[in-house]
């Protein structure tokens, strides 16, 4: 059963929680650290394969906004790191050919013991940082202008999953602004959440069972914010979206929140 979070408001400001982690231990005590809750949120029998897509196109493209990507990444970092998975960070623009590996590698904590490996986070997710970090601009920079094709990053996630086996679960992150203007054209006109819905229907997306699906930064562009209608008819376009792949978590929102 597909699970979704829908956040609409007055102004283009939604709230997202972390989506690395599948139950929660209601066992833990208020002396749990955050660390520590969720290695206790990993799953036995599959490892995390988080997939960050991040959008190159030009108009989400300011500090403001790279700034919040970055701390977005670290969240996953952190909570990949801990699950002993694998990470995966690409930019991308026009197709699904226009793209630039930033990051690709386990991420694994040595140790005997849990509290052994935990020790180590710290410094695993500040060398991760520093190395997406350094890569990050001239990555956006080699990137085609002309558009984004933003669909086309499901594909590619399904192949990266495949290529993982079934001992991984896909938790894909897709950062940008939702304005897809390649194949399926988001920006031309304002569409209401049933005319978004519909819309989705018509996009093609492999099946994902089992994973989950985070689009982050809905709306958010360089300038001024985006119209709430807007926002609300990306947000119904990529839950919808998510939803068709037959995903088991589907988050669309504006601002990624990490730890709530």
């Amino acid at each position: 059963m597909t699970t979704f979070t829908v956040l609409r408001v007055g102004v283009a400001v939604c709230a997202i929680s972390a989506a690395l982690t599948l139950s929660a231990c209601s066992s833990l005590n208020a002396t749990t650290s955050p660390d520590q809750t969720i290695l206790a949120a990993c799953m036995a029998d599959k490892q995390v394969a988080a997939d960050i897509e991040i959008d190159g196109s030009g108009s989400s493209s300011s500090d403001t906004i790279t700034t919040e990507r970055l701390a977005t990444i670290a969240d996953v970092v952190r909570r990949t790191a801990i699950c002993s998975g694998h990470l995966r960070v690409r930019a991308f623009s026009a197709s699904s050919g226009a793209t630039v590996t930033i990051y690709d590698g386990d991420l694994a904590l040595p140790g005997a013991t849990d509290n052994a490996r935990l020790r180590r986070v710290n410094a695993l997710v500040e060398k991760v940082i520093a190395e997406i970090t350094a890569k990050y601009g001239d990555a956006i920079a080699t990137l085609p202008g002309g558009g984004s094709d933003i669909t086309s990053v499901y594909r590619l996630a399904g192949e990266y999953a495949t290529q993982l086996g079934d001992g991984y679960q896909l938790h894909l992150y897709v950062l940008t602004d939702g304005l897809n203007n390649i194949g399926t054209d988001l920006t031309s006109q304002v569409l209401s959440p049933e005319q978004a819905t519909d819309l989705a229907t018509t996009v093609s997306v492999p099946a994902l069972p089992g994973s989950s699906i985070t689009v982050a930064g809905l709306g958010r562009i360089d300038g001024d914010a985006a119209p709430s209608a807007l926002v609300e008819g990306l947000v119904a376009f990529y839950n919808a979206l998510c939803v068709k792949t037959g995903a088991k978590a589907c988050v669309s929102v504006t601002d990624y929140t990490a730890g709530r």
